[in-house]
Parts: structure tokens; C-alpha cells; sequence
């Protein structure tokens, strides 16, 4: 027995080693302390967002197609009925990631305002009826996550933090694309639909990219041409983005669009220039960027509303 007694020692020594060197449990989330959340994927926890950088929706100009489709979407998810991942692909500046961040704001204010609530109040529990809070989805607030697009790995992981909570989740994935030797997109294939676990009921997934098949434009040139026989590889990630129910295209705009966009930003923010000049300069603006479109457009009014001497 005293030969056994050291070894035993040496044994619990070595138990309390390893445990010390476990990663802690996750602390519970606190979701109601913020409207957004980023996910870290290194640290495995959501940082809350106290203030989201987003543009009010009546300012997207030229998306009025893909701004209904988005927000009727978001509604039906919100409401506890069937809704679409969504993929938002096309044009750069002209608004996805504005859109996304939008429908989120439109869609859970119209939610407060019908529970008698300020537009971005937390929703928490009815007092009064707890039972009915828990059960009705209007009741169950609405929430944004960012995910990084180098963390679309830990995408399963995140999920599974979510699965449990109480509100819903638009998880949002800002300029997602692949590169073709990159297989991280599996993580996401599997969410999105096939995996044994699958998307939980209480989350959707938006995604933008500047891609329609979120993949290097020279692999996919035609797409779904009968003129492409592309390999087993590239038909494995071009059947990612057939897993987006919802896919809504973004073009570049015309003059008029782009003349229509900064009329509606200097009106917004009060910026006191007469209407010619507005509309000269920015025409003189878009020609020097080479391009028009939303983000060409905020860029010019942020610049103007500086020469002013005005805040936006």
C-alpha cells in the first residue's frame, strides 16, 4: 500500500495539470445587451455592438427590387414562418451590406413598435405574460451577428451557441468568397442544407459577395453555360451557392440613379448647396472615381457635407 500511495499522489498531481489546462466553459450569452454582435472565432464569444454603422432604408436608391424581396424575407422569419438564406451578389457600392444592416433595423422596429416598444429597445420577456413571450415569435426580438469571412469555419460552432437562445439570428457573412484551393466553404455547405444538424429554426443566413457563384470569376465564365464542362471541384462549390434560397443581384446604376442617391442624402442631412451645383459636382465626382454607385455617392456627400462645414 505505501508503494501505491506516491503513485496515486503523482496521478492526481497530473489530473489537476491537465485540467487547469482545459479551456473554461463558455459563459452564458447575455443577447439582450445589444441589437448586433460580432463573433470571434478565436476567443469563441460575441461581442456586442452598441451602435451598428447602418444608413436608414428609404436612403438605398435603385435597389427598390432586391430592398422588398430582402425585407419581406426577413419578416416571415421574424414572424416564426418558413424564410430563405439569402446570397446578395453583384455590383461593388451598391448597397448589399447597407441592405442587409437596413432590413434588420425596418424589420424590428415594425416588431416594437407592435409589443409597444421604442424602435431598438432590447425585447425581453413580457412581464405580464411570460408564458406567451416565450411561445410567440413576435415576441422574440431580433437579433444581427457578423461573422467574418476568415471565420466561416467556426460557423457550426457559432450556430451551436445560438441553437438554445431565446431571440432569432440573422447570422450575416460581409463579402464572402472562396479561393480555389480553399475548402472552408464545406462548413458553410453543411449548414445551409444537408448536414445531420442543419440550420437551426431560430436562424437564417445572409451572405453579400461581389460573386454570384462566390468562387474566382476566370473557374465559372459562363455560368451554367452548356459551353463549360467544369471538373467534379468546381461543380462541388458552385453547388454552394444553389443552397441560397433567396439570390439577389445588384447591377451598376445609371447617371439618374446616381444623381437620385445624392439628391437623397443631401435632403436627409440638411446639406445647404443649390440643386445645380449638388448635381454638377457630383457628376464631376463620379468622373474622377470612374464609376457610380451608392458607396461613389455617400463618398461625395461625406466630402461635400466636410466643405460645408456641416455634420452628417
Amino acid at each position: 500500500m505505501s508503494d501505491e500511495q506516491p503513485l496515486l499522489e503523482r496521478l492526481e498531481r497530473i489530473a489537476l495539470a491537465l485540467e487547469g489546462l482545459a479551456p473554461a466553459a463558455p459563459s452564458p450569452v447575455d443577447f439582450e445587451v445589444a441589437e448586433a454582435f460580432v463573433w470571434h472565432a478565436d476567443s469563441g464569444h460575441f461581442q456586442p455592438v452598441l451602435t451598428v454603422n447602418r444608413l436608414p432604408l428609404s436612403l438605398l436608391k435603385g435597389i427598390d427590387g432586391a430592398t422588398r424581396q430582402l425585407v419581406e424575407n426577413t419578416r416571415r422569419f421574424a414572424e416564426g414562418l418558413p424564410a430563405n438564406n439569402a446570397l446578395l451578389w453583384g455590383a461593388r457600392g451598391m448597397g448589399k451590406s447597407s441592405l442587409v444592416k437596413a432590413a434588420h433595423a425596418e424589420v424590428r422596429a415594425d416588431f416594437a413598435q407592435r409589443r409597444g416598444q421604442t424602435p431598438y429597445a432590447n425585447a425581453g420577456p413580457s412581464d405580464d405574460n411570460p408564458a406567451r413571450a416565450a411561445s410567440d415569435p413576435v415576441a422574440r426580438d431580433l437579433k444581427l451577428i457578423e461573422i467574418h469571412r476568415e471565420d466561416i469555419a467556426s460557423l457550426p460552432r457559432c450556430l451551436a451557441l445560438l441553437r438554445d437562445a431565446r431571440p432569432r439570428f440573422i447570422v450575416f457573412c460581409d463579402d464572402l468568397s472562396f479561393a480555389k484551393d480553399d475548402t472552408s466553404y464545406k462548413s458553410l455547405k453543411a449548414v445551409l442544407e444537408g448536414g445531420i444538424e442543419g440550420r437551426p429554426d431560430n436562424v437564417i443566413f445572409y451572405a453579400t459577395s461581389n460573386r454570384r457563384h462566390l468562387m474566382p470569376r476566370e473557374m465559372v465564365e459562363n455560368e451554367r453555360s452548356t459551353a463549360i464542362n467544369p471538373s467534379e471541384a468546381v461543380e462541388e462549390k458552385v453547388s454552394l451557392s444553389d443552397r441560397f434560397g433567396l439570390w439577389l443581384g445588384f447591377h451598376n446604376c445609371s447617371q439618374d440613379e446616381y444623381v437620385e442617391m445624392v439628391r437623397s442624402y443631401a435632403a436627409h442631412y440638411g446639406l445647404e448647396i443649390e440643386e445645380r451645383a449638388l448635381v454638377r459636382e457630383a457628376l464631376e465626382w463620379s468622373m474622377t472615381r470612374g464609376a457610380r454607385s451608392g458607396r461613389v455617392a455617400w463618398q461625395f456627400v461625406q466630402d461635400l457635407a466636410g466643405r460645408l462645414g456641416q455634420r452628417l
